[in-house]
C-alpha cells in the first residue's frame, strides 16, 4: 500500500460524534508516522473515503448513522478490499466482537483506553497483527449467538416498534410464520415477550 512505501500509515477515521472525531484526528495527527487522509461521520462516507483514498487502516466506531462500523467492515470484506480495520468503540459487547472478527476486522479496542494504547493498536494492525482488548477477548466466546439470520431480521423489526402484522407485510411472510420465528427467538433468549427478546439480543450485540 501507499503508506508502506513512505513509512507513513495512512488512516481514514470514521466516527459520528464530532467532538470525538476531532479529538481522534488531532491526536493521531501528532504522531510522526500517522496521517489522517480523510474523516467520515457515517458508514456510507467511510466506504466512499476508503474507495477514494486507499488508506492502510480504517479506524471506525461501531454505531454510526446508516451503516454501522460492522456493516462497513462486512462490505469491505465482501468486496476483498485490502484495507485493515481497527474498531474503536464504547461497546464491550461480545456479539459485536464476534461479528467483527467474522468480517475480517484486524483490531477491536475500547474508546476509554489510553491514547497510547490506541496508537499502538493502530500500528500493530498496520503491521499485520490482530489486536483485541483483553477484556473483550475473554467475553467474546462466553456465549455464542443462537439466532438465525431470519430471527435476527424479525427482532430488528420488533425493535422499531413494528407489529407482527407489519413485519409480515414488510418481509412478505405469513403472520403465523412471523409468530413462530419470534417464539423460537424468545425461547432461545429466555425472554418473556417479543420486546424483551429484541432488547436482550441488542444488548448482546446480536442484532
Amino acid at each position: 500500500m501507499s503508506g508502506s512505501a513512505s513509512g507513513t500509515i495512512r488512516v481514514v477515521l470514521a466516527e459520528d460524534q464530532g467532538m470525538v472525531l476531532g479529538a481522534f484526528a488531532q491526536l493521531l495527527g501528532l504522531q510522526p508516522d500517522i496521517e489522517v487522509v480523510a474523516t467520515a461521520v457515517d458508514g456510507e462516507q467511510a466506504l466512499r473515503a476508503v474507495a477514494e483514498h486507499r488508506p492502510d487502516v480504517l479506524l471506525t466506531d461501531v454505531e454510526m448513522p446508516g451503516r454501522s462500523g460492522l456493516d462497513v467492515a462486512a462490505e469491505l470484506h465482501r468486496i476483498g478490499d485490502p484495507v485493515r480495520i481497527l474498531i474503536v468503540t464504547t461497546f464491550a459487547r461480545s456479539g459485536y466482537l464476534r461479528r467483527a472478527l467474522d468480517s475480517g476486522v484486524s483490531g477491536y479496542v475500547l474508546k476509554d483506553a489510553p491514547i497510547g494504547e490506541l496508537v499502538a493498536a493502530l500500528r500493530r494492525v498496520h503491521a499485520g497483527e490482530r489486536v483485541v482488548a483483553p477484556e473483550l477477548a475473554v467475553a467474546a466466546w462466553d456465549r455464542a449467538d443462537p439466532l438465525t439470520e431470519r430471527e435476527r431480521a424479525l427482532l430488528r423489526e420488533v425493535a422499531t416498534g413494528a407489529s407482527n402484522v407489519d413485519i409480515a407485510a414488510r418481509l412478505n411472510l405469513a403472520e403465523g410464520t412471523v409468530r413462530n420465528y419470534l417464539s423460537n427467538a424468545m425461547t432461545k433468549l429466555d425472554a418473556r415477550n417479543r420486546a424483551e427478546a429484541a432488547r436482550v439480543a441488542a444488548e448482546r450485540g446480536w442484532l
